[in-house]
């Protein structure tokens, strides 16, 4: 599952927690001062832009045309102006005098190299898919036409001009993803191989740069890129990495005065509630179950295919006690499959999570589930139904979902029987799929604050709908948002609403919850920007006091 795997990778760097170095020590020198030294849950996988998997933590060495802001807002970045033509399918960026953390300026020509290597087929950039919409990028990534047909040029060095298939009403807040950023491609060459393995083998364009990573190691740190064309107000001069696998552990090296700020499990939750340093930060990551409706089990493909199957498994699902007994962490309930607070309606300012909603759908109604089931099982002709859940067993919460999933369903509905396999990530990916799976507990991550990047998983074909559910109505509401009513904010939010609904209606995806992560946190953190999508941690603007 490549796609969701690359949301899962990126999503690591929300369980960031942060350390103060000299924590209290009114000796410390003012480099100490000006450090931050924070933990993660897994290793740096990768300093690549071209192969990331997410840039939760390194887009702050890494930045394109623009960057987010608060709120998820784009805000200044290599560009210092960028302007759209009228029919909205050229854009064209004036470049700001910026340099590379070696001293090299950073020019037009090193976005056209970036964006060439990012879909070169070769590269097998996990994220190619995000560039759908540029003139002939679609094309290039399938390897039916040179890299050099994708529709970037470089009139000067200082200009960049895009041209776009048709208009992308996303397409400002998409260029502050570090994946569309430069590349150096003196440097790619002058390291060949060894390129972006080591810390030393990469040049970077945002506020920090690495040092001390080297592909494997589980401590690195990102130092003040001087370099850097707005260092004027980066304030640290150090934040250190360091990772930290346990909750656990993380609280005891808050308590200690290590820690400025810890990511908290959902027990800690329940117990630290009332802590004066309680704290936490909603991410648009929507936990949900994917239904194959290719299941190679033939009685099973049968169930999954029917919508009475589908809305009694959902509607037997209590997500209020999931969140606030099985989880405990904050996370909130669902409205559909695509995430609250991610985008507004142009027109009234309303969520889009509350206009997908559907009545009875992902309410929890024990009754009318079993009404469903029984009708399900009535119309495809069987009595009894035994299903698999697949899982992961690197998320931590699989084990506690998949459990209560199992004794839920098994307690609301007649004659089903529920098995688990709960396997590492690698394993889980690769059944998903090869489509070895009945009903599967994934999740997807928003990549930026619009709907589609939610509305492009249960599109038919494309490589991350694992389960192959596939509905022409849904697929033609979704192109129409991306092409004729592109230029139209009120009639594309529409036709997107209107596909959310079929999704919901039909529970082609079930969602469970949305995520949030609680945190204590030191009042001396000061200035941290964390977005609900894309890059969700900046450190541009943060200092210790």
């Amino acid at each position: 599952m490549s796609k969701l795997k690359v949301v899962l990778a990126g999503i690591v760097t929300v369980s960031v927690g942060l350390l103060l170095a000299a924590c209290g020590n009114n000796n410390a020198s003012t480099a100490e001062k000006n450090t931050l030294n924070l933990s993660t849950t897994a290793p740096l996988d990768t300093i690549d832009i071209s192969k990331s998997t997410g840039f939760g933590q390194t887009g702050n060495v890494f930045e394109s045309f623009y960057r987010l802001g608060k709120n998820g807002k784009p805000t200044a970045g290599l560009a210092k102006s960028g302007s759209v033509s009228k029919d909205g399918k050229t854009w064209t960026f004036k470049l700001r005098d910026a340099k590379w953390s070696n001293g090299d300026p950073i020019t037009a020509q090193d976005f056209v190299y970036s964006w060439r290597r990012s879909l070169n087929p070769k590269t097998a950039s996990p994220y190619s898919y995000l560039f759908s919409g540029v003139k002939n990028a679609d094309a290039v990534a399938k390897g039916k036409m040179k890299p050099s047909a994708v529709g970037i040029s470089a009139p000067n060095k200082q200009t960049v001009v895009v041209k776009l298939n048709r208009p992308i009403a996303y397409f400002k807040v998409l260029m502050a993803y570090p994946l569309f950023g430069p590349q150096n491609e003196k440097v790619i060459n002058k390291y060949g191989k060894k390129y972006a393995t080591k810390a030393q083998y990469q040049v970077y364009s945002g506020p920090f740069k690495i040092k001390g990573w080297n592909g494997t190691n589980d401590t690195w740190s990102f130092v003040k890129n001087n370099d850097y064309w707005d260092k004027k107000v980066v304030k640290l001069d150090k934040i250190n990495y360091q990772v930290v696998k346990s909750n656990n552990t993380g609280y005891q090296m808050y308590q200690q005065g290590k820690l400025d700020l810890t990511p908290l499990s959902s027990e800690q939750v329940k117990n630290l509630k009332s802590n004066k340093d309680f704290t936490q930060y909603p991410y648009s990551l929507v936990r949900f179950l994917l239904y194959n409706f290719k299941d190679k089990n033939a009685v099973n493909r049968k169930a999954l295919n029917n919508k009475n199957i589908r809305l009694a498994l959902s509607l037997s699902i209590d997500r209020d006690i999931v969140t606030k007994k099985v989880l405990g962490n904050g996370s909130t309930l669902p409205t559909g499959f695509v995430a609250t607070d991610l985008a507004k309606n142009p027109t009234n300012g309303q969520d889009f999570a509350k206009e997908q909603a559907v009545k009875n759908t992902v309410d929890y109604n024990p009754a009318l589930a079993k009404k469903y089931w029984k009708q399900g099982l009535k119309e495809i002709g069987e009595s009894s139904l035994t299903f698999n859940i697949l899982a992961s067993n690197d998320e931590s919460d699989s084990d506690q979902l998949t459990q209560y999933l199992q004794s839920q369903w098994t307690k609301e509905l007649r004659g089903i029987k529920v098995n688990i396999t709960n396997v590492p990530e690698k394993s889980s990916d690769s059944r998903a799929q090869e489509g070895n799976f009945d009903i599967y507990l994934s999740h997807w991550g928003g990549d930026f604050n619009d709907p589609m990047t939610f509305m492009q998983i249960p599109m038919t074909g494309t490589s991350y709908n694992y389960g192959k559910w596939s509905d022409a109505n849904y697929d033609n509401l979704v192109r129409k948002a991306g092409n004729q009513d592109a230029n139209d904010p009120a009639t594309r939010w529409n036709d997107l609403v209107s596909a959310a609904k079929i999704v919901n209606k039909n529970q082609a995806i079930t969602p469970i919850y949305q995520q949030t992560t609680a945190y204590l946190q030191k009042p001396r953190v000061h200035g941290l920007i964390h977005n609900t999508a894309g890059t969700q941690w900046s450190y541009k603007y943060a200092y210790v006091k």
